[in-house]
């Protein structure tokens, strides 16, 4: 099977368009740097170690330094399709982020945004 052509992206290319997209609606880098941090456990060294280096999309999701165990709550539809119904692993895995900068950028409250099971 082929690779999304998304995967090989430069996500130090991805990054600026979700900060741009949060910043619009008056958050910030910090807020976007949290939900990172609390869905694939990116500390501020290691995700702009990871934009540095210029990691693809595909990497910068199969090596996060710690996936929360809890992303499996995030539900919803981003671009049409619904992230829990996404089967390949890497795209469920940036639907998950984008749902999350979505919420984020619609002014969700960061407590309900980072998931906790009930």
């Amino acid at each position: 099977m082929a690779k999304h052509r998304v995967y090989q992206m430069n996500f130090a290319k991805v990054y600026p368009m979700l900060l741009q997209k949060v910043e619009k609606k008056g958050k910030t880098k910090a807020d976007l740097n949290k939900i990172i941090k609390w869905l694939l456990g990116y500390d501020a060294r290691s995700l702009n170690k990871a934009l540095k280096d210029e990691v693809d999309v595909e990497t910068f999701f199969t090596a996060a330094p710690k996936p929360n165990p809890h992303r499996e709550l995030i539900k919803g539809v981003v671009c049409g399709v619904r992230v829990e119904e996404v089967e390949e692993p890497v795209m469920r895995e940036i639907r998950y982020l984008d749902k999350l900068v979505d919420e984020l950028a619609r002014g969700k409250k960061m407590e309900s945004i980072l998931r906790k099971p009930e």
